[in-house]
C-alpha cells in the first residue's frame, strides 16, 4: 500500500509527517509514505496576526484541500491549529502519541522577567495569560518558523523573551540557553497543543484502517475533549480560549476520567475565567465547561457574544 502525506513545509511539519510516516511502516511493513509538501495562507503570510488573517484554518486549509481534490491521501498537522469544526468530506482519524502540552518561556524565566519587560509572541491566548499574571508586561506579535523565531531573540528588536509550544522545541532538538516550561496551573495550553492530527477523506476505509493502527486512544481522547470545548465556545486561536485534558487514572479507558480545565479571558487577561470539572465521557465534559464558562460565569460577554 502507498500513502501520501499531505503537510506543510517547515521543520516542524514535517517531522511530523515523517513520524507518522515511521509509525505507519512500523504498523504496516509493506506500506510506503510519500510526504506531499503544500503551501499554506499563514505560511505565505508571515507579517499580518493571525486573527487578522482569520485565526484558526490559516495554516490547514490548504493543507485539507490536498486530500479532498485527490493530490494526496491524508493531512497532517499539529492539531491546535485545527479549526473545531472538521470540514465535510474529511474525519480526523489517528492522533498518534502525544508531546509536552506545555508552553515554554524561552530566554528568561517568568519571575526573572524585569518590570515592563517585553515578551514576543503571535498568540493572544499566550499574552492574555501571560498578562493577567504579569500586566507589566508588554508584547509585541511575533511570526515565522521555529528557527527565525529563536534567531529574533538574540537580535536588536529588544526581546526579553518569546513564547512557543515545548513539543516543538523538543521534536526539533533545540536546546536554548535559557527555558521554563509553564505548567498549565501557570499559562493553560492551547487545544490540541503537542499532539499530531491526521485526517483522511471520508469513505476512504483502508487510508482509515491503517491510520488507526498508529492512533494513541489516550491522546485521542484528551484531544478530543479538548476540541468538544473548543467547539461549544464556537472559537479559535483568534479568541483567548484554552483547555487541558489529562485522564485521573493509571490507564486510559472508557471507564477512566478525564480532568479538563478549559478557560475564557478577556484580550488585554484583565479578566481570566477558568473551570475544572472531571468525568468519563470527554465530549460531553468538553461541551459541559464550555458551557459553564460561557453562560454561567459570563465568557459570552468577554468572547463579546
Amino acid at each position: 500500500m502507498h500513502i501520501r502525506a499531505a503537510t506543510r513545509g517547515s521543520a516542524l511539519a514535517r517531522w511530523q509527517a515523517d513520524r507518522l510516516a515511521a509509525l505507519v511502516t512500523v504498523a504496516r511493513p509493506d506500506c510506503t509514505v510519500e510526504i506531499v509538501i503544500v503551501e499554506t495562507t499563514g505560511d505565505l503570510d508571515r507579517l499580518t496576526p493571525l486573527e487578522q488573517m482569520g485565526g484558526q484554518g490559516v495554516f490547514v486549509k490548504e493543507v485539507q484541500n490536498a486530500v479532498l481534490d485527490g493530490r494526496a491521501d491524508v493531512a497532517v498537522h499539529s492539531a491546535k491549529d485545527l479549526p473545531a469544526l472538521t470540514p465535510e468530506g474529511l474525519i480526523l482519524v489517528a492522533i498518534p502519541e502525544r508531546a509536552d502540552a506545555r508552553d515554554a518561556l524561552v530566554g528568561c524565566r517568568l519571575d526573572d522577567l524585569p518590570r515592563g519587560a517585553t515578551v514576543a509572541t503571535g498568540s493572544i491566548r499566550r499574552r492574555a495569560q501571560l498578562g493577567h499574571r504579569r500586566p507589566d508586561l508588554t508584547f509585541v506579535d511575533l511570526r515565522g518558523n521555529i528557527g527565525t523565531r529563536l534567531a529574533r531573540l538574540d537580535g536588536p528588536d529588544g526581546f526579553a523573551a518569546i513564547v512557543m509550544a515545548s513539543a516543538a522545541l523538543d521534536r526539533l532538538g533545540l536546546a536554548p540557553d535559557v527555558v521554563e516550561r509553564l505548567e498549565p496551573s501557570v499559562m493553560l495550553p492551547q487545544v490540541g497543543q503537542g499532539a499530531i492530527a491526521v485526517e483522511c477523506r471520508v469513505g476512504d476505509a483502508d487510508t482509515a484502517a491503517l491510520l488507526a493502527a498508529v492512533d494513541d486512544p489516550e491522546a485521542h481522547r484528551t484531544v478530543a475533549a479538548e476540541r468538544a470545548f473548543l467547539a461549544e465556545l464556537g472559537a479559535g486561536c483568534d479568541l483567548p480560549v484554552a483547555a487541558h485534558a489529562v485522564p485521573m487514572g493509571a490507564s486510559d479507558g472508557p471507564g477512566i476520567d478525564l480532568c479538563l480545565t478549559g478557560s475564557v479571558s478577556s484580550m488585554d487577561g484583565a479578566t481570566l475565567l477558568v473551570e475544572e470539572r472531571t468525568g468519563p465521557d470527554g465530549s460531553a465534559l468538553g461541551r459541559a465547561v464550555a458551557r459553564h464558562l460561557l453562560d454561567d460565569r459570563g465568557g459570552a460577554a468577554l468572547l463579546g457574544r
